[in-house]
């Protein structure tokens, strides 16, 4: 019989694949390792502490930890002790952590190490009955109550009694277009929603990803810490995101997951080195790159390639687009983009290079329900739908509905909420899109973002800055224009390739105000106002001084641009577009 909670997940691949390597650790010069057989002894020794200590089931408990192998032992110890793990986001501030935990009405906290509860501070009041270190000793006469977690491992093992209708998952929404939200998820909603991947992934125990993505975000905590548990794939951890390109060359991942944010700066730094080489180099390289485009058009059409692409393609493939592979360790398999939506442009290179990149949809308040197929993916779509759920697109707005096995119960402690995402057994994504006649499902944008132009034209900035971030040295873009005459943007850059724009050095200014890089950036705002509507064309732009930041409010833990927050904090710079002031930072 099937699993039908997670735990009994963990305990089937025990049973199937004990001595098997399921998680991987590095540690400085170390490597640790947890077979499945100890990974299901950790978490029922999890639960039994957690039991032992006064943490009942339902009880909800906090973890405040980067994703490595001691997060995956205790989110499966909480659960196997019948809990509700709720994973934070540790990149945010301190206040912001204590008052999630205080909303999510957590009775105890896991947090990586003493660092991370120093960095918490006092949590006087917040109603923690336990505290538990993952990893690393608690220093004698530290205070506050905190033990480590391999003195919670000494309370023997237990195991819960659990339903598929228990709740298992309480997931902090990112918070990208409006305060963050609670969502509560089922034990079964969570199964239902990995028992749809072997249809899609062929995944086995000979398989081997690597996890750095935020444990609070649903991407990975369902496709890289829950799904490899059904299928018995190992997963290896890094140490830092520094540390990401050596763990790949290490590893040698068969399936890779990233959000789109890394793929855009494989893609920058592979066009930095080749505008580095000679003149005849970047032109064999943009060659073999028409021809990867030429036929990935063919084989989408269902068309054979010519030989006269066929041909100087497998060259191509031999002498540059294969070094550009082996990068990913020269074993993936599966290369998939997840968390925020990926640029077409973006999309058909890798595709051109031979490593289409596998594009999917979830959201938090349904699960992960649509994916591309692997031997026929297409650039812009978010692929077709899971086995387990339904789409439709409202008459109204157009927006995507989804039914299914793997949808929330909605938001904690907010009915609201609740009745407004979930109307007549359909979940009201907020996304705006389109379903083609052979099932593939395209977003055009977020409701929430959508742009009125004072002529009534609407725009989904969403397509046109994805047109933008294409561009090597455009880094991060947002537009504006609600309710006014016309758009304009603003952009961050990435500073190798300003570097390299001629004569910048010799300007003695900083990068973001030398001309040669606002000329620059004007001609790729030309370039692409050629390719809009002319209500869609961005007609002036500045260029920031930094990139939007985590630490100021501006990005969310997965890389998402919160609109507000930017247009708070860089307030001048938006004025002054409007009132057609100039500083050197902006176009005409």
């Amino acid at each position: 019989m099937p699993a039908t909670t997670i735990p009994e997940l963990l305990r089937d691949a025990a049973g199937k694949f004990g001595d098997r390597v399921a998680l991987r650790q590095p540690d400085g010069k170390d490597i640790h390792t947890w077979t499945w057989n100890q990974y299901l002894t950790a978490a029922e020794e999890v639960a039994a502490g957690l039991k032992a200590l006064g943490i009942e089931k339902g009880d909800h408990v906090a973890l405040c930890s980067e994703t490595r192998a001691e997060f995956y032992l205790a989110d499966l110890g909480i659960l196997t002790n019948g809990s509700v793990a709720a994973a934070l986001y540790p990149s945010y501030p301190a206040e912001d952590l204590k008052r999630t935990i205080a909303m999510a009405d957590a009775k105890a906290l896991f947090v990586e190490d003493f660092k991370t509860l120093r960095k918490l501070g006092n949590l006087d009041g917040a109603g923690l009955r336990l505290v538990v270190v993952l990893t690393g000793d608690v220093p004698p006469g530290s205070g506050g109550g905190a033990i480590s977690m391999s003195v919670l491992r000494t309370h023997g093992r237990y195991v819960a009694g659990i339903s598929p209708e228990d709740n298992a998952i309480l997931y902090l929404t990112s918070g990208a277009t409006g305060e963050p939200k609670m969502v509560m998820v089922t034990h079964g909603a969570v199964v239902a929603n990995v028992h749809a991947g072997p249809y899609v992934l062929p995944l086995d125990e000979n398989d081997i990803t690597i996890a750095f993505l935020p444990s609070a975000h649903i991407a990975q905590r369902v496709v890289l810490e829950i799904l490899p548990i059904l299928s018995a794939t190992a997963v290896s951890f890094v140490e830092s995101l520094a540390k990401l390109q050596h763990e790949i060359k290490t590893v040698r991942p068969t399936w890779f997951l990233a959000p789109p944010r890394v793929w855009e700066r494989v893609y920058t730094s592979i066009r930095g080195e080749i505008l580095k080489k000679p003149a005849i180099a970047q032109k064999m390289f943009f060659a073999a790159l028409g021809l990867g485009l030429g036929a990935a058009r063919y084989k989408r059409e269902g068309k054979p390639v010519p030989m006269h692409i066929r041909f100087p393609l497998e060259i191509a493939n031999r002498l540059i687009f294969g070094k550009i592979r082996d990068r990913f360790g020269g074993r993936l398999r599966v290369a998939a983009s997840g968390a925020a939506p990926l640029g077409s442009d973006l999309a058909e290179f890798y595709e051109a290079i031979g490593m289409p990149l596998i594009e999917g949809y979830g959201l938090t308040e349904g699960g992960v329900t649509a994916l591309n197929p692997l031997d026929a993916p297409r650039p812009g779509s978010i692929g077709k739908k899971l086995p387990h759920v339904e789409f439709r697109v409202s008459e109204e707005e157009g927006e995507l509905l989804i039914r299914g096995s793997s949808l929330s119960r909605g938001y904690y402690k907010d009915p609201e909420a609740t009745a407004e995402l979930l109307r007549d057994g359909w979940l009201h994504t907020g996304d705006i899109g389109t379903i083609d006649p052979e099932g593939y499902i395209y977003i055009t944008g977020r409701k929430k973002e959508l742009i009125v132009a004072s002529n009534g034209k609407k725009i989904f900035p969403s397509r046109v800055e994805a047109m933008f971030k294409f561009e090597p040295l455009i880094s991060q873009v947002m537009l504006l224009g609600d309710r006014l005459p016309h758009l304009v943007a603003l952009f961050t850059i990435n500073p190798q390739i300003a570097e390299t724009v001629a004569g910048v050095k010799e300007s003695g200014k900083e990068l973001h105000e030398a001309p040669q890089v606002i000329a620059e950036v004007q001609s790729i705002v030309s370039r692409i106002n050629k390719q809009l509507a002319p209500f869609e064309q961005v007609k002036r732009f500045r260029v920031l001084p930094r990139e939007f930041s985590i630490d100021f409010g501006e990005v969310t833990a997965t890389m998402k641009v919160r609109r507000k927050q930017v247009m708070e904090n860089f307030k001048a710079d938006v004025d002054a577009l409007y009132q057609l002031s100039s500083s050197g930072r902006g176009g005409e």
